[in-house]
């Protein structure tokens, strides 16, 4: 048993340590795995002076919002991320974006792109309508329920 045993938590500490790595490199604070009735959780906290660049960082683009900018993340009309993961706002970086504030979309006309664990996901517009904001920069990582675009 000691020795099986050994391998194990030397195991156990490489997948905790490659999780940890995946978490920097996608901006994730948490992620879980289970295997072999194995359960692993690893979580970060980031201290409010780190994620206080980024919540300003964001501030210029909010300049080119509507003037109710403010009222905009609670708008019912928002859709929110379905997942953790990167946006992207276009299929590739020299393709056009998806939308821009003041088309008019289709109920399930792609909106966006979240990549989540290598894999793409489109995110539909849930209505027909017209794109009131864009919430969203290119590239930048979202929590689970955050808003990313507002169809009305």
């Amino acid at each position: 048993m000691g020795k099986d045993h050994k391998d194990k938590t030397r195991v156990e500490k490489e997948v905790i340590r490659e999780l940890a790595e995946l978490l920097n490199e996608t901006g994730l604070s948490e992620i879980e795995i289970e295997q072999h009735g194995l359960k692993l959780r690893v979580a970060r906290n980031l201290p409010a002076a780190v994620a206080a660049p980024a919540a300003s960082a964001a501030a210029p683009a909010a300049a080119q919002l509507p003037a109710a900018t403010s009222e905009i993340p609670n708008n019912p009309n928002a859709v929110t991320s379905p997942m953790v993961g990167t946006i992207y706002l276009a299929s590739d970086p020299k393709e056009p974006k998806f939308i821009e504030v003041g088309q008019t979309v289709k109920e399930g006309d792609t909106l966006l792109i979240i990549e989540a664990m290598k894999t793409m996901n489109q995110i539909p517009s849930p209505k027909s309508g017209t794109v009131i904001a864009v919430l969203v920069e290119n590239e930048q990582p979202v929590e689970y329920g955050e808003p990313l675009v507002v169809v009305e």
